[in-house]
């Protein structure tokens, strides 16, 4: 099983970041091979207007990951009232429908307000059902995200702690399930 976890800001030493970094040790101890998307490493060409027409090479290994992944896990923070454009960007930039026809999709948001990425999930989740992808319904939401955290990065609050494990935990069933062939 390969779950993908996106990290979604290019924001360096972003809390995204270090809920994403929780969440790979959480996948790999079940067992789960969770490859990383950081949209921090997404090449500069990516950017520039005649990528629409052609991806530069430097994105393949960002698209072929996602594409091969039973399932992606969204780390998504809420930025002014929305997910940082960057995220939409990158999923606009990916192949359709390919990538997205039913692909399990689970949603971790946070913000340092008291919703935490509430609006950002709750867009993206409808954004990927109009893409074809099978949402997960347990969403994880983390505000005050500062609260949850140590000062080397680690999560410090155990409620937090315990609902990402239900949470990946969860989601690798859900996943597993969609992944099995249709009996006839």
């Amino acid at each position: 099983m390969r779950i993908a976890l996106l990290s979604g800001t290019n924001r360096p030493g972003s809390n995204t970041r270090k809920v994403v970094k929780h969440l790979e040790a959480v996948y790999r101890a079940a067992g789960v091979d969770a490859p990383v998307l950081d949209l921090v490493d997404l090449p500069p060409t990516l950017f520039a207007p005649e990528a629409y027409a052609e991806h530069p090479a430097a994105f393949t290994p960002f698209a072929d990951t996602f594409l091969r992944a039973d399932g992606v896990h969204v780390v998504v923070p809420e930025y002014n009232g929305g997910a940082p454009g960057v995220l939409k960007y990158f999923i606009d930039m990916l192949k359709y429908p390919e990538s997205f026809a039913r692909k399990p999709v689970a949603f971790t948001g946070l913000s340092a307000g008291i919703w935490g990425a509430f609006r950002p999930v709750e867009h993206l989740e409808s954004l990927f059902i109009n893409l074809g992808s099978y949402v997960y319904p347990e969403r994880v939401f983390l505000p005050g995200i500062a609260t949850h955290l140590e000062e080397d990065g680690s999560l410090s609050n155990p409620v937090s702690i315990k609902r990402l494990q239900t949470q990946a935990s969860g989601f690798v069933d859900f996943a597993a399930r969609l992944k099995k062939p249709v009996e006839a």
